[in-house]
């Protein structure tokens, strides 16, 4: 029962993020199967015809998210395979969304990912800076 109102948390969230990116003219899904699938897919991906982003999303309650090294692996090679731009998007509680690059998020002892609230949201991006910084530097 934990696991499958776990998932429901976690599914509302990623709705919740595809809908903001829709109301910015970005079109976005959540990838059916991404947490469990043997081939590498991130939670949800987004464009608008000149950006494209993978995001691996977590929605916690608590005042860490914890990322295992294979779902930074798998969100690295979807992204370059894909040709999107690979981001983490965290949402603590009822607080906004922030979006992390990988680069700088901390190793732990473990080789996982550990990422506390007050550097998610002092380093973090919200979307629309997200948005604005890749539009700036966009290719196309």
């Amino acid at each position: 029962m934990v696991i499958k109102d776990k998932y429901g948390k976690g599914a509302r969230a990623e709705r919740e993020l595809i809908e903001m990116l829709w109301e910015r003219g970005f079109a976005a899904l959540r990838v059916a199967g991404s947490g469990v699938s043997r081939r590498p897919c991130p939670d949800v991906v987004a464009s608008d015809g000149k950006m494209t982003f993978a995001f691996e999303c977590k929605s916690v309650a608590g005042d860490y998210v914890h990322l295992s090294y294979d779902e930074i692996v798998k969100l690295i090679t979807f992204s370059q395979t894909f040709g999107a731009k690979p981001w983490i998007a965290v949402k603590f509680g009822s607080k906004d969304w922030v979006f992390l690059d990988m680069a700088k998020i901390q190793m732990t002892k473990g080789e996982n990912f550990k990422v506390s609230k007050s550097f998610a949201y002092d380093d973090g991006k919200r979307l629309d800076e997200l948005i604005e910084m890749n539009r700036d530097h966009s290719d196309l």
